[in-house]
């Protein structure tokens, strides 16, 4: 194993487990208030779907290239490699479409009353958990085309068909298959990014026209703190900024993986990487945005750390 083969293998690692552990702190967190009904905000629901999708995400993306980075190679079974690359791409997907929902129900929530989505104010709550669910069920549709595909390293089938993805081979189709295959599996994620971007512009927007309106009011009436909806609106632009970053990268990762015969060694790490930032990231910004997620933190680390009896 050389050097950049290491390097890669401890960054993954790294991710791996820091993502794993801040998200499963925090889905326990918001399971905890949804089991007990405490101060359960409209966003939490949303939020609990985004950091299970960060878990499936950095479960099966994070361990198996972590494995191939530090020279295991062919360690999974038809099965093995069928199941990681499904819930793999659920996770990816949930990832976008919860993100999306995010972002679109904070634009509705900030629009002004007098705005044409005003009306869809006391729609959200439901509209939103048939989103949510709806959004599972497609993506766990549209994975199922990787049982199909996936096959293991060390089979017994020929590989002269099939396309390596390091610890996994893909049947190999002709070049005009591929892309009707890419673009089939990518329009739904294309359509909720869309959607993302249209939503983040509207709340900048939105924000924008807030300020110039503060500043035309006397200085007396206007309070030096923005109120918890600024607050939260530009939380969810700070989130979407970082995701649609790390989204773009990993998207073109992988379309050239999909249309090159033999993807390199070092394209696959960097996707891998990539689409890694955004579930180990999410769970620190969303703690530092939220007074409830802060306090539970910090009495989980009380409770594991306890601070040491003076002696007297």
């Amino acid at each position: 194993m050389d050097t950049s083969e290491l390097s890669v293998g401890v960054i993954i690692l790294c991710q791996t487990l820091i993502g794993v552990l801040a998200n499963s702190s925090l889905l326990y967190h918001y399971m905890f208030l949804y089991l007990t009904r405490d101060r359960l905000r409209s966003t939490d629901w949303i939020l609990m779907h985004l950091i299970a999708a960060n878990i499936l995400t950095v479960l099966f993306k994070g361990i198996p290239q972590t494995m191939a980075a530090f020279g295991l190679k062919d360690f999974l079974n038809d099965i093995g490699c069928k199941l990681i690359f499904s819930f793999r791409r659920i996770g990816r997907g949930v990832c976008i479409g919860s993100t999306s929902f995010l972002s679109v129900y904070q634009a509705i929530m900030i629009s002004p009353r007098d705005s044409r989505y005003s009306e869809l104010k006391l729609k959200m709550h439901k509209c939103i958990g048939y989103s949510v669910y709806l959004n599972w069920v497609m993506h766990f549709i549209i994975s199922s085309v990787n049982f199909v595909h996936m096959r293991a390293k060390y089979s017994n089938e020929s590989t002269t068909n099939l396309k390596s993805f390091i610890y996994c081979y893909a049947v190999r189709h002709d070049p005009t298959s591929d892309i009707l295959y890419a673009a089939l599996v990518s329009s739904p994620d294309i359509l909720l990014l869309g959607l993302m971007i249209y939503a983040s512009g509207f709340m900048v927007l939105t924000l924008y026209r807030h300020k110039q309106r503060m500043q035309q009011m006397p200085r007396i009436n206007v309070s030096s703190k923005s109120s918890p909806a600024s607050r939260a609106t530009k939380t969810i632009l700070l989130l979407v900024s970082i995701f649609v970053s790390c989204y773009t990268i990993s998207t073109i990762c992988q379309l050239l993986a999909t249309l090159m015969l033999n993807p390199s060694w070092s394209l696959a790490n960097v996707a891998a990487m990539s689409s890694l930032v955004f579930p180990t990231v999410c769970p620190f910004l969303l703690v530092s945005h939220d007074l409830r997620a802060s306090n539970f933190c910090l009495s989980l680390k009380r409770n594991i750390f306890p601070k040491p009896v003076a002696k007297s």
